[in-house]
């Protein structure tokens, strides 16, 4: 049975936690790996480079706006295939994400989160009930 006063902070601190780490991989790829040292992984992998940027921009964005609680069914679905391709790139790795290269098993339980986020929708304290409008008040 789902709690419906406790599912509203459940889904936002999911949506806090997945924005977080989408943007912390974003910044990853940009100071640590650089984003032309990205592109020339992604075409070690026998994708096109541009791909590389792609993803940057996809985590950047799609982070910001899934944090801020922006169109969050929508952003964590599309980034459900961006996981996925990160699914992908690591299966040779092994299980555990701490194996040369990275393991499998943190993207793929992204990719579940991510999945999860979209069914959920924002949850608590989202900028998009902001927007929303309000039922106007009845007088007699």
């Amino acid at each position: 049975m789902i709690d419906t006063r406790t599912a509203p902070y459940a889904a936002f601190a999911l949506r806090i936690a997945l924005g977080l780490m989408f943007i912390a991989h974003a910044l990853l790829k940009y100071y640590v790996f650089t984003l032309p040292g990205t592109a020339q992984f992604f075409q070690s992998l026998g994708l096109p480079g541009a791909l590389g940027y792609f993803t940057f921009f996809a985590e950047l964005v799609g982070g910001a706006l899934i944090l801020a609680g922006i169109g969050t069914r929508w952003v964590a679905a599309a980034l459900v295939p961006v996981l996925l391709g990160a699914t992908w790139a690591h299966l040779g790795n092994g299980w555990l994400f701490t194996a040369t290269g990275g393991g499998w098993e943190y993207p793929a339980f992204l990719t579940v989160a991510a999945a999860a986020q979209a069914l959920l929708g924002d949850g608590a304290y989202a900028a998009s009930s902001l927007f929303r409008q309000r039922p106007a008040l009845r007088t007699a």
